[in-house]
């Protein structure tokens, strides 16, 4: 792993966007050239000073070779934005991650997914939903991917396992932790029955709140399409939404209880346009069309 270390020193760059990131290797061929500059010679790369000293940092240079050997005992592999298995549907938004750190099946991660998104305090209504919509499409050899979160995301994952096909967890932290902790288990069961736990972040890195909004990117970047089961007005899930219509992908949005808080920001998507689907047909219609399925 002498080569990815300097990949995971890239990944470990806290205040410079993958997109300029990705520019730099653009120009240089690959990380350890990047990793070698001098301020000197970053500073013809039109950076600002705060980005320089953020590449500069020898704090980011520090413990490689330990990230390296904890990833090798654990099985925690890590795909560089060149690796043959880097998803081609994450090369296509605007800021992918520099690298994907997996537990399990990287070979999934190009399959045809249907992302499965909602409430964390979901009602029993939208745990029923959401894991018959997942074990449905599982079904059809559709992976679901979610964001390992209580509520909907674990519903989700559930009814994939259910089904004994394939399921695709995003976290917002290292692979070293589980976040929530009561979803061991599950993040346990995904990997062994031949899905995939990714984050962008390197081990060490905790579940802060700023990391999930960039997490939803990748939720709805690496899928097809999103299904939005519950959401509240102002719910975290309309930021996936937000990604979704920005990276041109289908929104499926669940109807709901117009009395009850978590329909009301899915039923203002409806009104929007957004996509009504009131069973599992109204998503494989559009994937019998567009996927040949």
């Amino acid at each position: 792993m002498e080569d990815l270390k300097y990949w995971i020193w890239l990944s470990r760059i806290e205040n410079l966007s993958p997109k300029k990131i990705l520019n730099l290797l653009k120009k240089y061929g690959n990380p350890e050239i990047l990793y070698n500059k001098t301020k000197e010679d970053l500073i013809n790369e039109n950076l600002k000073e705060k980005e320089i000293e953020e590449i500069l940092n020898a704090e980011y240079k520090t413990n490689l070779d330990k990230y390296c050997e904890y990833m090798q005992k654990n099985n925690i592999q890590i795909i560089t934005f060149y690796d043959k298995y880097y998803p081609q549907k994450l090369k296509n938004i605007y800021d992918p991650p520099i690298v994907i750190y997996l537990k399990g099946q990287k070979e999934i991660l190009n399959k045809k997914s249907i992302a499965i998104v909602g409430c964390r305090l979901c009602t029993s209504y939208g745990k029923i939903i959401a894991k018959k919509i997942a074990y449905e499409l599982s079904s059809h050899n559709i992976n679901i991917i979610s964001g390992l979160a209580r509520g909907i995301d674990t519903y989700s994952h559930i009814g994939a396992l259910e089904a004994k096909e394939k399921t695709i967890g995003i976290m917002g932290c290292g692979l070293d932790r589980v976040y929530p902790e009561e979803n061991k288990k599950l993040f346990d069961e995904i990997v062994n029955s031949g899905g995939a736990v990714i984050s962008e972040y390197v081990i060490g890195t905790k579940p802060h709140a700023k990391n999930f909004p960039r997490r939803n990117r990748i939720i709805s970047g690496l899928s097809d399409g999103v299904v939005v089961v519950e959401a509240k007005e102002k719910s975290g899930t309309l930021i996936t939404v937000d990604f979704a219509l920005d990276q041109g992908k289908e929104l499926y949005v669940v109807p709901g209880n117009i009395n009850n808080p978590n329909s009301f920001g899915t039923n203002n998507l409806i009104k929007q346009g957004a996509k009504m689907i009131t069973c599992t047909e109204d998503i494989l219609e559009d994937f019998y069309t567009n996927y040949n399925l």
